[in-house]
């Protein structure tokens, strides 16, 4: 009896790990890996993302078309990615998730030793990244908006022997909270950085030295302290953000005496705005998890590891005192305006992502139940005979997901949770 009762159980615990493994392999979200070469899929995995703050309140107002970035983007086409890397906001790091960190069909050849990976198409030895860890500095040290825009075409066509009418360039960029990136140039200048081989091209030249005069003798500024670099009136880090995003041609790029200065100010800040806006996507430092989430929704493509939030920088460890705080936001005064801007973008294009996403993920859910219940299957999506039928869903969606954002409650950066489960059981059991 005793040995009966043992194979008994022996056998239901064989079962039920066999269930457990078979789960892992056949469960949607697991078995995808990022979806045929690489793309994402809603099912890719579970929800690592923060949920969008309840009691956000909104500053700006932006249009349907400002919040949503879906991008068909064509890795085997013409599309290429430009990524215009400011200083000092991460970028570097954010450089190497690009080319050693997304799920492709054809990953980025990344050597040991070699500063650059080579990032080819699928189908074709021709780069879809245009970047520092992919081509290089091939429009200068951090090219901005100015220079990508004018340069990028050209470098291509010459890297390609062939010359292309059809391309499409998609522009990405990090933001970081002013007082922390200045900081955190000083930092770096103090041990020796100069980025004097930058070449600053606007309207087909560079700047003459009258017009971009330097900060210091010699070879580099290494060793100065926070009070000479916020002395300098030449200092390039004063306002940085706004001036690598803005078209300089509209002030007479360095020239000083083109436009007159609170002009030239106000139309620096419009343009690095616009072109922010209008950008395929940018990211900021301070959310690394909603930066991860906005790209791969944006480009249907999925990291192979998440994005982590580091706080500890060499920024955060100046002792400041309240006047020098201040002094530097004033020095920054421009991109102060941009970055609050953009934070209240990036805001409100996640908290919208997220209740696209979770809305469409509600309805599916529904219909998969009325299909289980029907012994349809669960794999169907409506076709376009019950489009009315998802609208009707759709209605009443938006209220609902305010509603459970407001009942779930904010989270930091780093929390988790997990998209409404489905029963994977039943799909496994139908698909065998």
């Amino acid at each position: 009896m005793v040995e009966r009762s043992s194979k008994f159980l022996l056998i239901v615990v064989g079962s039920v790990c066999f269930m457990l493994i078979l789960y892992q392999y056949v469960a949607p979200g697991v078995i995808n890996f990022g979806s045929p070469h690489g793309y994402f899929t809603e099912e890719d995995e579970g929800d690592i993302f923060p949920t969008p703050d309840p009691h956000y309140v909104k500053k700006y107002y932006f249009p349907v078309r400002d919040l949503e970035r879906t991008i068909d983007f064509q890795i085997k086409g013409e599309d290429v990615i430009v990524f215009l890397h400011i200083q000092k906001t991460g970028g570097t790091t954010f450089g190497r998730h690009l080319v050693q960190n997304v799920r492709l069909e054809v990953p980025c050849d990344c050597r040991p030793g070699q500063k650059k990976c080579t990032c080819y198409r699928p189908n074709r030895k021709e780069t879809w990244l245009f970047s520092r860890f992919s081509t290089g500095w091939s429009c200068g040290l951090h090219a901005d908006w100015t220079e990508l825009t004018n340069c990028v075409p050209g470098v291509l066509n010459k890297k390609e022997n062939k010359q292309k009418n059809q391309r499409k360039f998609y522009y990405i960029t990090l933001l970081r909270d002013p007082v922390s990136r200045y900081l955190s140039e000083w930092r770096h200048v103090q041990r020796g950085a100069t980025w004097k081989t930058s070449l600053h091209m606007c309207d087909g030249r560079t700047p003459t030295p009258e017009e971009l005069p330097s900060c210091y003798e010699g070879s580099d500024w290494s060793g100065c302290t926070l009070q000479q670099f916020m002395d300098c009136p030449y200092n390039l880090a004063n306002n940085r953000q706004v001036r690598m995003l803005a078209d300089l041609s509209l002030v007479g790029c360095y020239n000083m005496s083109t436009v007159p200065e609170k002009k030239r100010a106000q139309l620096l800040l419009e343009s690095a705005k616009k072109n922010l806006r209008d950008m395929a996507f940018f990211g900021l430092t301070e959310y690394q998890r909603k930066t991860q989430f906005l790209f791969e929704r944006t480009f249907r493509l999925r990291f192979i590891r998440p994005f982590m939030q580091y706080n500890s920088t060499r920024a955060a460890g100046v002792d400041l005192d309240n006047t020098t705080v201040q002094r530097i936001e004033e020095l920054n005064e421009l991109d102060m305006e941009l970055y609050d801007y953009a934070r209240d973008l990036f805001q409100q294009r996640y908290q919208y992502t997220r209740q696209q996403e979770r809305r469409q993920q509600r309805i599916k859910n529904h219909l998969q139940q009325t299909h289980q219940g029907l012994g349809l299957g669960v794999n169907l999506w409506p076709s376009h005979s019950r489009q009315s039928s998802v609208s009707t869903l759709e209605d009443g969606e938006v209220e609902r997901e305010e509603r459970e954002e407001g009942e779930e409650g904010g989270r930091t950066e780093e929390a988790g949770s997990r998209l409404p489960t489905e029963d994977y059981m039943n799909q496994i059991i139908n698909r065998w």
